[in-house]
């Protein structure tokens, strides 16, 4: 709790931790000398017969539902973004903490996120365009790192957060090669990922492998075969990442031609921001484009031209 209540950084990360802390403290609140002594009753303080006890678990019920409240209007507004996002093919890294997600999300992307080699460096999701960009753009989210034995509070606190890898079209699950423990990581992240619900396809990234030799390559290639053995801090290795995860999406794209009428001449805009356009030429009834993009923004499209 205190590393995660060092590492959050927004208003929503710290409610989660503070909901947790506080869930943490409520069952093991112990009397205080003769602070077990019951009382009457009274007015905004202590109910009739309620001990010191209980009332300090009273206030922290009270307290709790409030930061509950609060956090429920902002993953309200979280939940409305990322329905607006969710048009748009997205990326979600996942892993062990401290597997270089974060790295990997600078590495793709070209943001300057806070990338450390520390516990839970990353709270709260963080999302980018992959960079080159393509069209339409495909989204990029680091989420938080997860951790044996996590308390079942904090992953209750931090569903939101994590809601973003049950979300995402795409899991990278990031594994640091160089660890000796990373099976017992992935078994971690599997089990939390499988909490969530999180069903979708994923890849598997041994990370670090520069600092793995070529007989710890060797075993990790019989452990998985299919895995990418890979370094961010490679940059043909964080290339070769990028095009597989371009090829992904661009399979799922769809070609299609779109008749824009002059008197809905703004939709060309809009084309040119979600697509990629292929073709345009400008004829008697209108301006005619052809593109590649996601089937979901092509019917967006379709349904304001209709």
């Amino acid at each position: 709790l205190g590393i995660f209540h060092r590492h959050a950084r927004t208003r929503e990360a710290r409610l989660q931790v503070e909901i947790a802390r506080l869930a943490y403290l409520a069952p093991r609140l112990r009397e205080s000398g003769g602070g077990g002594d019951r009382v009457r009753g009274g007015v905004g303080g202590k109910g009739a017969g309620e001990s010191s006890l209980e009332l300090d678990r009273r206030r922290i019920r009270d307290r709790i539902a409030e930061l509950r409240r609060e956090l429920a209007t902002i993953e309200g507004t979280s939940q409305t973004r990322r329905g607006r996002r969710s048009e748009l093919p997205t990326v979600a890294l996942v892993g062990y903490t401290n597997a270089g997600k974060s790295s990997w999300m600078r590495a793709l992307t070209g943001s300057e996120i806070y990338v450390a080699d520390k516990l839970f460096a990353t709270l709260d999701t963080t999302v980018r365009v992959l960079t080159p960009r393509t069209e339409p753009p495909i989204l990029v989210s680091d989420t938080v790192g997860f951790i044996k034995k996590l308390p079942h509070d904090l992953v209750a606190s931090f569903r939101s957060t994590l809601e973003e890898a049950t979300e995402a079209d795409l899991v990278i699950h990031v594994v640091d090669a160089s660890d000796v423990a990373h099976p017992e990581h992935m078994r971690v992240t599997r089990e939390v990922l499988g909490e969530l619900g999180a069903d979708q396809t994923a890849w598997i990234v041994f990370n670090k492998i520069d600092k793995v030799d070529d007989d710890g390559r060797a075993s990790l290639a019989l452990e998985l075969p299919d895995a990418l053995q890979l370094s961010a801090k490679v940059p043909d290795d964080v290339a070769r990442l990028h095009e597989r995860i371009v090829a992904f999406f661009l399979g799922e794209l769809e070609d299609a031609e779109l008749l824009v009428p002059w008197d809905r001449h703004r939709v060309v805009h809009e084309i040119h921001e979600r697509c990629r356009v292929l073709s345009e030429a400008h004829e008697e009834d209108g301006t005619r484009v052809t593109v590649r993009a996601a089937s979901s923004i092509l019917a967006g499209l379709r349904a304001q031209l209709a």
